[in-house]
């Protein structure tokens, strides 16, 4: 059964989505795909947009949607453009694990462009419509390394730092057109991407990949466990529906009590 025939009655239940027309960036997998499910199921007419192109047309398949094969580190091209969306959802994101004396600038560059200038420039992009219609949802997938920091991650962090000013800078100017902006920041989530950095971190650490989940993943966590993208989705679907109108430059932790110590 494909996700769009699997929809329940509680999707509807989130006022203000059905009908509106919503970009989820690095929506292919992942993170980015249950988002993207999520608003489906509550109405909204969903964007896939990811650089993986088959998997990008699959997973629009599979939520009805559409798909749009772009790669959002090649920001020059975002310039200028104009996005006819009610609902954003900037969640394209990579990561790469060096020590600073060790880390490559173009990496470091790649990742500001990716996870800081894309957000941005979608943003740009798409305000002057929300402005217009004076209703307008801009999420942005930041993480706890938005008000924390780890070791060996300087380029994530930075971005990520950077993603939580321009929520906030975002909501000031949005609010009075009916426009708000907020951020998820998830602890670690079991993704993908999560799944690579175990990898890379029992590489650059010199232990197992047991020992970076119990040491690494699940070391600050009063949780006992890593939440999965379900969970966070369903917090994206609340913060595009009409319930939460007056929530905006916030950011809203999704960690395990991580950020509670």
């Amino acid at each position: 059964m494909s996700e769009s025939a699997d929809r329940t009655a509680a999707g509807a239940a989130h006022s203000g989505i059905a009908g509106r027309k919503a970009l989820v960036t690095g929506a292919a997998s992942g993170l980015g795909r249950a988002i993207a499910s999520a608003l489906a199921g509550a109405g909204a007419r969903v964007t896939v947009a990811d650089i993986d192109e088959q998997a990008a047309r699959e997973a629009a398949e599979a939520v009805g949607g559409e798909a749009w094969v772009v790669d959002f580190s090649q920001t020059e091209e975002l310039d200028g453009i104009e996005l006819d969306v009610d609902i954003l959802v900037n969640n394209a994101g990579i990561q790469r694990i060096h020590a600073i004396e060790e880390f490559p600038l173009a990496e470091w560059q790649l990742i500001q462009r990716l996870m800081l200038e894309a957000p941005f420039l979608l943003t740009k992009a798409a305000l002057p419509t929300m402005y217009e219609r004076g209703w307008g949802r801009i999420i942005n997938m930041s993480s706890v390394h938005g008000v924390r920091a780890s070791p060996y991650k300087s380029a994530y962090v930075a971005a990520k730092h950077g993603l939580m000013g321009l929520t906030k800078t975002t909501a000031l100017e949005g609010g009075r057109h009916g426009v708000t902006c907020n951020a998820i920041n998830p602890g670690y989530v079991m993704t993908p991407l999560i799944e690579k950095q175990i990898a890379d971190q029992a590489s650059t650490r010199g232990i197992s990949e047991d020992e970076v989940m119990d040491e690494v993943f699940l070391a600050h966590s009063a949780v006992p466990r890593l939440a999965t993208p379900e969970e966070v989705a369903e917090l994206a679907l609340f913060l595009a529906s009409d319930a939460a109108s007056v929530i905006t430059g916030a950011d809203h932790l999704v960690d395990g009590g991580w950020s509670a110590g």
